[in-house]
């Protein structure tokens, strides 16, 4: 069973704490005058009760609420664990995908490759809503905003007070990934993204990335630019996007930097995203249009 730590960031309010499970995703407790707000469960229930008793005195002093900020596994695996006791808050567009046979496959699939998945049950979120939906804490508000691209139903939450934005999966560094090929999920990763940028947000907490720098939004939007800039100079009659290897000039670090320490076994996984987020560019330009944020 994966280690949970509860972590912050310099300068972040201490009524916002960082639910860290290692390397795999962070989650956000929030902490308001009149309820608890927890932003994701983590990837198993036991996962999610290892967080909460850490955070017994704060959890137990008033109602929980709890965010499903998209149906990604690691995000949303843990809901068994606050099931009986806090209502569980997502976009509507959360339940097509919960209800979608790939996230049953996907439990299968990680169930046969690691012990400590076979004991998820999947629960669906209790609540839901459509367009933007805010939590009055009395002295904090919690605007939860649909920011779609990279998943259909993927949410981020405002805290206006402390100018604190929890982008969970829309923000990644050193890049995010878009849904699909399809231009849409491009335009619609972008749009978020600058609406994201637009909040003006002193701290911008990932779930992936371990960081709150608001710095990495800008740096998101300017990687899609200039990934979009360079594949326009491709003749993409001669390449297919997904060939290896990549075309001159194209790989995931021309495109954007490094980050310090970078971990060598991540690169893989990001090189995937950038991947998909080239395919989508690629398929962009061949429809004859331009990504925009």
């Amino acid at each position: 069973m994966s280690d949970v730590e509860i972590t912050t960031y310099p300068g972040l309010d201490p009524r916002v704490s960082i639910v860290r499970l290692g390397e795999t995703v962070d989650a956000v407790f929030v902490r308001t005058a009149r309820f608890n707000v927890l932003v994701d469960t983590l990837d198993t229930p036991d996962a999610c009760r290892q967080a909460l008793a850490l955070l017994e005195g704060p959890v137990r002093d008033r109602p929980l609420v709890v965010v499903n900020s998209h149906m990604d596994w690691d995000h949303f695996w843990g809901n068994v664990a606050v099931g009986d006791r806090a209502v569980i808050i997502a976009h509507e567009t959360a339940l097509q995908r919960y209800r979608a046979p790939s996230v049953r496959e996907v439990l299968r699939e990680k169930a046969a490759e690691e012990e400590r998945y076979r004991s998820v049950e999947l629960l669906a979120p209790s609540v839901t809503f459509s367009g933007s939906m805010c939590l009055d804490g009395g002295d904090l508000t919690l605007e939860l905003l649909h920011t779609p691209g990279h998943t259909p139903d993927h949410v981020a939450v405002w805290i206006p007070e402390l100018k604190t934005c929890l982008a969970v999966d829309a923000v990644e560094d050193p890049i995010p990934e878009v849904w699909s090929d399809d231009p849409k999920h491009l335009r619609a990763l972008l749009a978020s993204l600058s609406m994201i940028q637009g909040l003006g947000a002193e701290h911008v907490v990932l779930a992936h990335g371990q960081t709150s720098s608001p710095a990495i939004v800008a740096k998101n939007l300017a990687y899609f630019s200039e990934l979009m800039r360079r594949a326009k100079a491709v003749d993409w009659g001669a390449h297919a996007s997904d060939d290896l290897p990549l075309p001159a000039g194209l790989g995931l670090f021309d495109v954007t930097a490094e980050p310090p320490g970078f971990p060598p076994e991540m690169r893989a996984f990001y090189d995937a995203f950038h991947r998909t987020n080239l395919r989508a560019v690629v398929r962009t330009l061949r429809e004859g249009g331009a990504a925009r944020g």
